[in-house]
Protein backbone atom coordinates (compact mmCIF):
# COMPACT_ATOMS: atom_id res chain seq x y z
CA UNK A 1 0.00 0.00 0.00
CA UNK A 2 2.90 2.09 1.09
CA UNK A 3 4.26 1.71 -2.41
CA UNK A 4 1.41 2.76 -3.95
CA UNK A 5 1.18 5.92 -2.18
CA UNK A 6 5.10 6.89 -3.12
CA UNK A 7 4.40 5.70 -6.76
CA UNK A 8 1.41 8.48 -6.75
CA UNK A 9 3.22 10.99 -5.63
CA UNK A 10 6.43 10.48 -7.42
CA UNK A 11 4.19 10.63 -10.64
CA UNK A 12 3.50 14.39 -9.97
CA UNK A 13 7.14 15.28 -8.88
CA UNK A 14 9.27 13.49 -11.76
CA UNK A 15 9.34 14.87 -15.07
CA UNK A 16 7.62 12.59 -17.75
CA UNK A 17 8.37 9.65 -18.52
CA UNK A 18 10.08 8.95 -14.65
CA UNK A 19 6.80 9.69 -13.46
CA UNK A 20 4.65 6.84 -15.23
CA UNK A 21 7.50 4.70 -14.64
CA UNK A 22 7.48 5.52 -10.76
CA UNK A 23 3.48 5.05 -10.46
CA UNK A 24 3.95 1.84 -12.80
CA UNK A 25 6.89 0.26 -10.50
CA UNK A 26 4.77 1.17 -7.37
CA UNK A 27 1.75 -0.51 -8.68
CA UNK A 28 3.55 -3.66 -8.91
CA UNK A 29 5.43 -3.45 -5.98
CA UNK A 30 2.81 -3.03 -3.87
CA UNK A 31 0.64 -5.91 -5.81
CA UNK A 32 3.21 -7.67 -5.09
CA UNK A 33 3.75 -7.03 -1.28
CA UNK A 34 0.47 -7.79 -0.87
CA UNK A 35 0.32 -11.61 -3.19
CA UNK A 36 3.62 -12.19 -0.52
CA UNK A 37 1.78 -11.41 2.70
CA UNK A 38 -1.46 -13.07 1.42
CA UNK A 39 0.66 -16.33 0.39
CA UNK A 40 2.78 -16.04 3.95
CA UNK A 41 -0.34 -15.25 6.24
CA UNK A 42 -2.62 -18.41 4.34
CA UNK A 43 -0.32 -21.49 5.37
CA UNK A 44 -0.13 -20.36 8.57
CA UNK A 45 -2.39 -22.69 11.17
CA UNK A 46 -5.08 -20.10 13.31
CA UNK A 47 -4.16 -20.40 17.28
CA UNK A 48 -7.38 -19.83 18.85
CA UNK A 49 -9.28 -21.50 22.06
CA UNK A 50 -8.98 -22.90 24.70
CA UNK A 51 -6.32 -25.60 23.76
CA UNK A 52 -3.51 -22.46 23.33
CA UNK A 53 -3.12 -22.19 27.42
CA UNK A 54 -1.87 -25.38 27.50
CA UNK A 55 1.74 -25.26 28.34
CA UNK A 56 1.27 -21.54 28.96
CA UNK A 57 2.35 -20.44 33.19
CA UNK A 58 0.02 -18.21 35.26
CA UNK A 59 0.39 -17.03 38.52
CA UNK A 60 -1.91 -18.26 41.92
CA UNK A 61 -4.34 -15.24 43.35
CA UNK A 62 -6.19 -17.57 45.37
CA UNK A 63 -4.99 -20.76 46.65
CA UNK A 64 -5.38 -24.42 45.07
CA UNK A 65 -6.44 -26.72 47.20
CA UNK A 66 -7.36 -28.54 44.96
CA UNK A 67 -9.61 -25.58 43.38
CA UNK A 68 -8.33 -21.94 43.23
CA UNK A 69 -7.88 -18.93 41.12
CA UNK A 70 -4.71 -18.17 38.68
CA UNK A 71 -4.17 -15.38 36.57
CA UNK A 72 -3.28 -16.17 32.95
CA UNK A 73 -2.94 -13.77 29.87
CA UNK A 74 -4.26 -11.09 31.77
CA UNK A 75 -7.71 -13.07 32.66
CA UNK A 76 -9.00 -14.69 36.18
CA UNK A 77 -9.29 -18.61 35.58
CA UNK A 78 -10.59 -21.21 38.00
CA UNK A 79 -7.88 -23.53 38.34
CA UNK A 80 -7.43 -27.38 40.07
CA UNK A 81 -4.03 -28.10 41.14
CA UNK A 82 -3.95 -31.56 42.49
CA UNK A 83 -0.70 -31.01 44.57
CA UNK A 84 -1.69 -28.36 45.76
CA UNK A 85 -0.42 -24.10 45.18
CA UNK A 86 -0.05 -21.03 47.06
CA UNK A 87 -0.84 -17.88 46.45
CA UNK A 88 1.70 -16.52 44.20
CA UNK A 89 3.02 -19.63 42.92
CA UNK A 90 3.79 -20.11 39.77
CA UNK A 91 1.94 -22.97 38.12
CA UNK A 92 1.82 -24.55 34.43
CA UNK A 93 -1.44 -25.65 32.60
CA UNK A 94 -1.28 -29.10 31.41
CA UNK A 95 -5.03 -29.62 30.56
CA UNK A 96 -8.44 -28.46 30.61
CA UNK A 97 -12.02 -29.75 32.37
CA UNK A 98 -14.19 -27.19 30.54
CA UNK A 99 -14.06 -23.76 31.76
CA UNK A 100 -11.49 -25.06 34.78
CA UNK A 101 -7.92 -25.31 34.29
CA UNK A 102 -6.02 -28.28 35.25
CA UNK A 103 -2.63 -27.56 36.31
CA UNK A 104 0.83 -28.47 38.40
CA UNK A 105 3.10 -26.25 40.09
CA UNK A 106 6.13 -25.19 38.74
CA UNK A 107 9.55 -26.63 40.45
Amino acid sequence: MIAIVCGVALYFLLPSPWNVVALLGGVVFGFGETFVWWFFLRRRQVLMGAETMIGERGRVVEACRPTGKIALLGELWQARCEQGADEGETVRVVDRDRLMLIVEREP
